[in-house]
């Protein structure tokens, strides 16, 4: 049993040292096709079935999705709009368009 406890502990670490070294990207840029700042991107709100409402872009083959959030943090979900919708023009991305 303690063989088996320190395979894993070692694994363990051996997985933690491995992150240490990754550079940090850049979230608020488009770092693929159409590289640009994702502030100059139309954005739409999406509602997922809790209610509970999120920040969307469709760039075309790329998305981006982020939890709306008001001033202290706290997701904001209320019962305004129906589940499992999107509200906005989120879909005006300059990228490759979406078939579906």
């Amino acid at each position: 049993m303690k063989l088996i406890k320190s395979i894993f502990v070692l694994g363990a670490a051996a997985s933690l040292s491995a992150c240490m070294d990754v550079p940090k990207q850049d979230k608020t840029v488009d770092n693929w096709v159409d590289d640009g700042d994702l502030s100059n991107l139309v954005s739409g709100i999406w509602i997922d079935p809790n209610g509970c409402q999120h920040w969307i872009i469709d760039d075309g083959v790329e998305g981006y999705m982020d939890p709306r959030l008001d001033r202290y943090g706290k997701p904001i979900c209320n019962d305004l709009y129906p589940v499992n919708t999107a509200i906005g023009d989120f879909q005006k991305g300059e990228g490759i368009a979406d078939i579906i």
